[in-house]
C-alpha cells in the first residue's frame, strides 16, 4: 500500500472471535466466567503464599509473581472485550489500542521470563540442593524479577514507539478480540520492514533464549534424576517439577500452535480463537495446576480459611458482647 492512502486515524474496529449476533450472550458469559476463575484463582494463591511462613520460598516467591503477572494479563484484554459486547460496540480508540497492545506485550513477556527463571530455581533445587539456599538467596530472587520486568517494559516501549511512527488506512477492521502488535502491523500503510525485522528478532533473541534457557534447565534436571540411585528421589525430583513443566508446556504449546496454525491457514479469525488458548485458557488454569497436587498449597488456603473464620466468629461475638 502507499503512504499516501493513509489519514490520522482515530479509532480501531475489534470485530472480536464471531460477528453472529446469537453467539455474543455465550461468549459473554464463558469470557465472564473464565475471567471471574482467573482472577480468584491466582488471587488465592498469592494470598496463600503471601499469608503462610512456610510459603516464603524462592518457587513460591516467583509463583505469586507469575500469579500477579496472570490477572494483569488477562485484565489487559478480557474486560475491553466483555464491555464491547456488552455495549454492542466493536470501538476502539487508537490510544486505547497502543496501550493494549503495550501491556499485552508487557505480560505476556513477563509470563515467559518468569517460567524461565521458575525453571533455573527448579535446576538449582535438583543439580545443587545443598547449595541452593546459598544461591537463591532473597537477593538474587528480587534482583531476577527486577531484570525481567526492566527487559519487557523496554522491549513493549520499543514495539510501541515503531507502532506510533506508522501510517494507517481507511480500512482499520482488526480481525481479533484485541490489539495484537501483529495485526497493527499489518494494517499500516507506511513501510513496515523496521517493525517486522525488530518483531522477529526480539522474537528469536528473547523467545528463543528463554526456551532455551528452560531447555537447558531440564536437560541438567534429567540428567540429575537418572543419575540417583533411589527410586523415592526420583519421584520427589519429577514430583517438584511436574506442576511448573505442565504449565510451561502448555503455554508454549499453544503459542506455537497458534503461529503455526495461522501460518498455514493464513486465518486472521482462526488465529484469534486459537489465541483464546494462551490469553485466556493458560492464565485460568495455572492456579489450579499449581494447586491441586501441591500439598503445601493446599494446606496454606486451608490455614488461611480457617484462621479467616475464626477471627470472623471472633468480631461477631464482640459486636453481640454488652
Amino acid at each position: 500500500m502507499e503512504p499516501g492512502n493513509s489519514t490520522q486515524i482515530s479509532e480501531f474496529l475489534l470485530l472480536g472471535l464471531s460477528e453472529e449476533p446469537e453467539l455474543q450472550p455465550l461468549i459473554f458469559g464463558l469470557f465472564l466466567s473464565m475471567y471471574l476463575v482467573t482472577v480468584l484463582g491466582n488471587l488465592l494463591l498469592i494470598l496463600a503464599v503471601s499469608s503462610d511462613p512456610h510459603l516464603h520460598t524462592p518457587m513460591y516467591f516467583f509463583l505469586s509473581n507469575l500469579s500477579f503477572v496472570d490477572i494483569c494479563f488477562s485484565s489487559t484484554t478480557i474486560p475491553k472485550m466483555l464491555m464491547n459486547i456488552r455495549m454492542q460496540s466493536k470501538v476502539m480508540t487508537y490510544e486505547g489500542c497502543i496501550t493494549q497492545m503495550y501491556f499485552f506485550t508487557l505480560f505476556a513477556g513477563l509470563d515467559m521470563f518468569l517460567l524461565t527463571v521458575m525453571a533455573y530455581d527448579r535446576f538449582v533445587a535438583i543439580c545443587h540442593p545443598l547449595h541452593y539456599t546459598v544461591i537463591m538467596h532473597p537477593q538474587l530472587c528480587g534482583l531476577l524479577v527486577l531484570v525481567s520486568w526492566i527487559i519487557c517494559i523496554l522491549n513493549s516501549l520499543l514495539h510501541s514507539l515503531l507502532v506510533l511512527r506508522l501510517s494507517f488506512c481507511t480500512h482499520l477492521e482488526i480481525l481479533h478480540f484485541f490489539c495484537e502488535l501483529n495485526q497493527m502491523v499489518q494494517l499500516a500503510c507506511s513501510d513496515t520492514f523496521v517493525n517486522n525485522l525488530v518483531l522477529y528478532v526480539v522474537t528469536l533473541l528473547l523467545g528463543g533464549g528463554s526456551l532455551a534457557g528452560i531447555l537447558y534447565s531440564y536437560s541438567k534436571i534429567v540428567s540429575s534424576v537418572c543419575a540417583m540411585s533411589s527410586a523415592q528421589g526420583k519421584y520427589k525430583a519429577f514430583s517438584a517439577c511436574a506442576s511448573h513443566l505442565s504449565v510451561v508446556s502448555l503455554f508454549y504449546c499453544t503459542i506455537i500452535g497458534v503461529y503455526l496454525s495461522s501460518a498455514v491457514t493464513h486465518s486472521s479469525q482462526s488465529s484469534a480463537t486459537a489465541s483464546v488458548m494462551y490469553t485466556v485458557v493458560t492464565p485460568m488454569l495455572n492456579p489450579f495446576i499449581y494447586s491441586l497436587r501441591n500439598k503445601d498449597i493446599k494446606g496454606a488456603l486451608k490455614r488461611f480459611f480457617t484462621l479467616t473464620g475464626i477471627k470472623r466468629i471472633i468480631l461477631l461475638r464482640l459486636k453481640t458482647c454488652p
